[in-house]
């Protein structure tokens, strides 16, 4: 390889000790000969975005059906969201900006059609093999689903990637091995004994980065999906503490200003407020605990990247706020029944027959046992995008529920 080629530009910059350096990754399940071009981190974010998962999440509810609207948020917006804020998170703590923004792209990989309406109907479908889990899902696509490469099934992607794709919400066992939230989903449990994932250790602090942003983002735009809806009103958020206290502020500064861009400033200004917050805890955090590695964020025994006191507190305030008056609103939850009913229609339909499925997913199931069977029905049915699954199952049933 030329020195001049290897000169323009690895994206190998300055970073603090404590960041998941790109040149010492722990490498993927395949040897594969590196970039000349791309950090490994780098080469994950590219593989992510060109992904068949990724493009499906154009198509796969946030809050609202898609359809309801042209402006609503959909997976896929929502996930460059989080990996902007992400991003912006591991700038200001000097982490490696490639891997947080990969882990924020590939977080939501796993969740199915309908939002968190269809993994409810499908963990309930699949109790008896084990449930449904959406970031054990998001793993099998990674690791097994996606069929792009020749020499490999699944997206190979480095360890520090799966590592935050599975671990970005802290870890799942404790130092005796059980689950620290429940059993751990099959899957996890399956790659780590392959590669060992380290499930009773914290993630790098790329990765909570990217936790913490998908809180910031979707406590925010689910704000401005509900206000698009009517379901929330910019009163009612004059209620809860820290989008009433910004609103105040926007008012006292903008007494004539419509609606709907008052919604607007009190968006980007709650992010700010969010982000800069994290920025100061996340910093007294590292200064407090001083570490000298990546490894050294894994073993401290606590999450990094943290909202002050005072915020987390706001914050809670505000998800409670969000769920009984946006995620349980009446409306809402008409459509969340019959989109349940769906997905449960769909699994029985496939379940009963797998001819009723596609080439590429009903070979061999005709002689499978029923918890393969049922693996192959959800590994299609959480593939599937809204309108997909609304299109199967007008092909299959006489009746389908409107879900506008």
């Amino acid at each position: 390889m030329s020195n001049e080629l290897g000169d323009i530009g690895f994206g190998y910059r300055p970073r603090a000790a404590y960041a998941c350096d790109p040149a010492k990754s722990r490498g993927r399940l395949f040897d594969e000969v590196e970039s000349p071009t791309r950090t490994p981190f780098q080469r994950d974010r590219d593989r992510i975005i060109h992904s068949t998962a990724f493009r499906r999440l154009k198509h796969k509810t946030q809050v609202f059906i898609a359809h309801e609207g042209d402006h609503y948020r959909t997976r896929l917006t929502h996930s460059i969201e989080v990996a902007q804020i992400a991003r912006a998170l591991a700038r200001a703590l000097r982490g490696d900006e490639d891997l947080a923004e990969a882990v924020a792209l590939v977080h939501d990989f796993g969740h199915t059609p309908f939002g968190h309406t269809g993994e409810d109907a499908l963990n309930e479908k699949m109790a008896a093999w084990g449930g449904f889990d959406h970031n054990a899902q998001s793993l099998r696509i990674v690791t097994r689903l996606e069929a792009r490469y020749a020499e490999f099934d699944g997206l190979n992607l480095t360890w520090e990637t799966l590592e935050g794709l599975v671990k970005h919400n802290g870890p799942l066992i404790d130092s005796n091995g059980q689950g620290l939230k429940g059993p751990v989903p099959q899957a996890i449990r399956d790659y780590s004994e392959l590669h060992d994932l380290e499930l009773d250790r914290f993630a790098g602090i790329e990765a909570q980065c990217a936790a913490i942003a998908d809180d910031i983002a979707y406590n925010t735009h689910d704000i401005d999906d509900g206000l698009r809806a009517g379901v929330l009103t910019l009163e009612m958020l004059e209620t809860v503490s820290l989008p009433g206290t910004i609103l105040k502020g926007v008012r006292a500064r903008y007494p004539a200003l419509d609606d709907v861009r008052t919604g607007h400033e009190l968006m980007r200004r709650q992010i700010t407020a969010m982000v800069e917050d994290v920025i100061v805890s996340t910093t007294a955090n590292l200064e407090r605990i001083r570490p000298q590695n990546a490894d050294a964020v894994r073993a401290a025994g606590e999450t990094m990247v943290t909202f002050s006191t005072e915020m987390a507190a706001f914050e809670k305030e505000l998800k409670a706020f969000l769920y009984k008056h946006l995620y349980r609103h009446a409306e809402v939850m008409r459509v969340r029944t019959d989109a349940e009913q769906i997905v449960r229609d769909l699994f029985d339909v496939y379940f009963a027959d797998p001819r009723a499925m596609p080439d590429g997913w009903r070979e061999g199931l005709d002689r499978a046992d029923d918890r393969i069977k049922a693996r192959s029905v959800t590994d299609f049915l959480a593939g599937m995008t809204d309108t997909y699954a609304l299109k199967e199952h007008r092909r299959l049933f006489d009746r389908t529920p409107d879900l506008s």
